[in-house]
């Protein structure tokens, strides 16, 4: 289990990266609004520690570095809301595809518009509940998934349409999986803090409007 409550991954002002338990100010529940971290050591999804030696955080990072990442798996058409709006049905089976560990990216990096996806209009955004996986899991029942969980972070599924739909040839990874189009953080939240991973709040702000909005235990599709 996860010694720590909301794990980040951080430039410090002393110039070195750090993981580290963030320290968030009395009523502040955003992660990014953190200024300074306990920092963690030793390894996160095994034996680690959480020390009292506090460092200041200059630039919050990918929450996980790129090594410590084996595959990103996605869930497709998994909220009804968004099914609707594609004009897209509900699968009898859920749609899984791939995003290389190349598309990973953190909470404040640019997001690069590639020459070919820099076509149409179709460019577009995803706000997503990202799980992450912290031991080995196989045949799994459904009652014990959630003892295999890390933690919870926010992503975006960002996407071409047209590559996902029109020329993917079936296969979504080619509209969603280009270099830096898998961004997520600014943190890992435990089950420590994330009592219920079905009773969180989904929503997407483009220049401080809501553009995107969803209760996850009212609109997922599956569980």
């Amino acid at each position: 289990m996860a010694s720590f409550s909301r794990l980040v991954r951080f430039l410090a002002r002393d110039g070195k990266t750090y993981y580290g338990d963030a320290i968030l100010p009395s009523g502040v529940t955003d992660i990014a609004k953190a200024r300074q971290a306990r920092i963690v050591t030793g390894d996160i999804f095994g034996r680690h520690d959480v020390t009292e030696n506090v460092a200041d955080i200059r630039l919050l990072l990918s929450p996980l570095a790129p090594e410590h990442v084996k595959t990103v798996r996605c869930l497709g058409l998994n909220y009804a809301n968004h099914a609707k709006e594609s004009n897209m049905a509900i699968p009898k089976f859920p749609v899984l595809f791939y995003k290389p560990v190349t598309s990973l990216a953190g909470p404040t990096d640019p997001i690069p518009v590639h020459p070919i996806a820099q076509t149409g209009s179709t460019l577009d955004y995803e706000c997503e509940l990202v799980i992450v996986i912290g031991k080995t899991a196989a045949d799994v029942s459904e009652d014990e998934a959630l003892d295999y969980v890390l933690g919870y972070a926010v992503g975006n599924d960002v996407s071409h349409r047209e590559w996902q739909i029109q020329r993917g040839g079936g296969q979504w990874s080619l509209g969603k999986g280009f270099d830096g189009w898998a961004p997520f953080g600014p943190g890992i939240v435990t089950n420590k803090v994330v009592k219920d991973p079905q009773n969180l709040k989904i929503f997407t702000k483009v220049n401080g409007e809501t553009v995107q909005v969803g209760d996850a235990p009212q609109t997922q599709a599956m569980r």
